[in-house]
């Protein structure tokens, strides 16, 4: 059976939308990890994507991740992130995100990940939505925040957050 391709979805920061990525964007997604694996490496969180090769990236994109999303964060056309959302027991989800450090700061990730967590309420019917953030990474935590997810439990290397997205 033919696998129904994930839609598109828009952001409120005009020019950035999430975009499924898929086994096409394997070379620019390469060339993201490529230039980013200091800034992946750094807290020890994206290890796998911070040591990618081209074969991996491959790979990676190759795999389903259904009936999660995987999206490819774009800005005018350029993939410079990434948000998934991590069908752990449906509605429950988990997610991730990273965003090339050169739009750091920029806000995107913050609307990137704003536009998914509505979806994923809205389309998937999510009641719940968790994150764990490496301890150190204030920007993610920081991010979290603001979109209303608090921390729910602390472990030795990460804080698991938590959002109730409301439809």
């Amino acid at each position: 059976m033919p696998r129904v391709p994930v839609p598109e979805v828009p952001t409120r920061v005009p020019g950035l939308v999430l975009r499924e990525l898929t086994l096409e964007d394997a070379d620019a997604y390469y060339a993201l990890l490529d230039g980013n694996r200091e800034h992946l490496g750094r807290l020890g969180d994206y290890r796998a994507e911070s040591e990618a090769t081209p074969g991996w990236a491959r790979r990676h994109l190759g795999e389903d991740p259904a009936p999660g999303r995987r999206y490819g964060i774009r800005w005018n056309g350029e993939l410079i992130g990434r948000v998934d959302l991590v069908a752990v027991a449906p509605p429950r989800y988990g997610t991730s995100y990273w965003l090339g450090e050169a739009h750091v700061g920029s806000g995107h990730a913050t609307a990137a990940c704003a536009a998914a967590y509505a979806y994923a309420a809205r389309e998937l019917g999510a009641t719940d939505i968790f994150a764990g953030v490496t301890h150190g990474n204030d920007r993610s935590a920081a991010l979290l925040r603001r979109l209303g997810f608090v921390p729910v439990a602390v472990f030795e290397d990460y804080t698991r957050f938590r959002l109730r997205p409301v439809p």
